[in-house]
């Protein structure tokens, strides 16, 4: 049986060798037709949306920067990141303690999530609205007894800023501290005992050893939990929070112009959610780094790159 010929065995009988072969990628035509067919859809929509006199544009533009506006937009972000502060404090706490061996500390932060993850959170806003029905003061003192330290008001305590804040912070803390629980349990076991093995508290070694490496289980999701909660400011709305869609209601409800209204609000929440999905992104390639998937470039990142390399081949061939 006769050996296989070789380039080398080929040029040695006379036979020149086989010339560089052109490898043409796979033309995917299905892909470029759906997406010109996306491109125009989109780009109908856009243009009726832009000629529609129904949307009163000059109300949009001269509403968009209102001092009214921004002064919702101040209590929106503050509302945010005052609520997820609260939630992620208080979801930490509520974590370690489901994982905890007492008896006592797991029933009484699984009661918790049960009850605030098991309602719904416009239901939480309402009743912390308007707690003054249920109690009418405040007292602090001891229980079972007459005896009080301190006593206020609770329509003075808890005004509508004070009770957006608390229904937005202990609903995200239910959902915050499933979230750090999942991350402390993605920490291998051995690294618990190893630190024990060391000397170190429970405490300390929750603190310097566990939770650090679980970052890379928490920081995405909670990433989008802060998106999630700046769009569900909203809610509050039904309070009177003075937040920016509480504003926007007060305006609409005098000139009667609901669409256009609706459309400032919407444009200030897509561009305060674009500009926190930065971080967001940057953060999870941060903490992602090392596992699969990881190093993923987005679909823009992959546009951006094709088109580089196209202007690169480009200016190879005028040369």
């Amino acid at each position: 049986m006769a050996a296989p010929s070789t380039p080398a065995s080929t040029a040695a009988h006379g036979e020149s060798a086989p010339a560089d072969i052109d490898v043409i990628p796979v033309r995917h035509y299905g892909r470029w037709i759906a997406a010109v067919a996306a491109v125009a859809a989109v780009g109908g929509l856009i243009g009726s949306l832009a000629k529609n006199a129904n949307l009163h544009w000059d109300v949009i533009r001269h509403y968009l920067f209102a001092g009214l506006i921004f002064d919702g937009l101040v209590t929106t972000l503050w509302l945010t990141a005052a609520a997820m502060a609260l939630g992620l404090v208080l979801g930490t706490l509520i974590a370690v303690m489901r994982l905890s061996a007492n008896p006592v500390l797991y029933a009484l932060s699984s009661l918790f999530v049960w009850v605030f993850r098991g309602t719904p959170l416009l239901v939480q806003i309402i009743f912390w609205g308007y707690a003054a029905a249920l109690y009418k003061k405040v007292l602090i003192g001891i229980p079972f007894t007459s005896i009080t330290f301190v006593q206020a008001d609770t329509n003075a305590l808890l005004t509508p800023a004070v009770a957006a804040l608390l229904a937005l912070g202990l609903n995200e803390a239910a959902y915050a501290s499933e979230i750090v629980r999942a991350g402390i349990q993605s920490v291998d076991h051995g690294q618990t005992e190893a630190a024990h093995s060391l000397g170190m508290r429970p405490a300390l070694t929750m603190r310097r050893i566990v939770l650090p490496q679980a970052m890379r289980v928490i920081i995405p999701p909670m990433g989008n939990e802060t998106i999630n909660m700046l769009k569900m400011t909203a809610l509050v709305s039904v309070i009177a929070a003075h937040d920016l869609m509480s504003n926007i209601q007060d305006v609409y409800a005098q000139n009667y112009q609901v669409i256009p209204m609706l459309v400032v609000a919407s444009i200030w929440y897509l561009a305060l959610v674009s500009l926190l999905s930065i971080p967001q992104a940057w953060m999870e390639r941060r903490y992602g780094r090392g596992t699969s998937g990881g190093g993923r470039i987005s679909p823009l990142q992959r546009m951006l790159a094709t088109a580089a390399g196209l202007g690169r081949a480009k200016k190879e061939s005028q040369r």
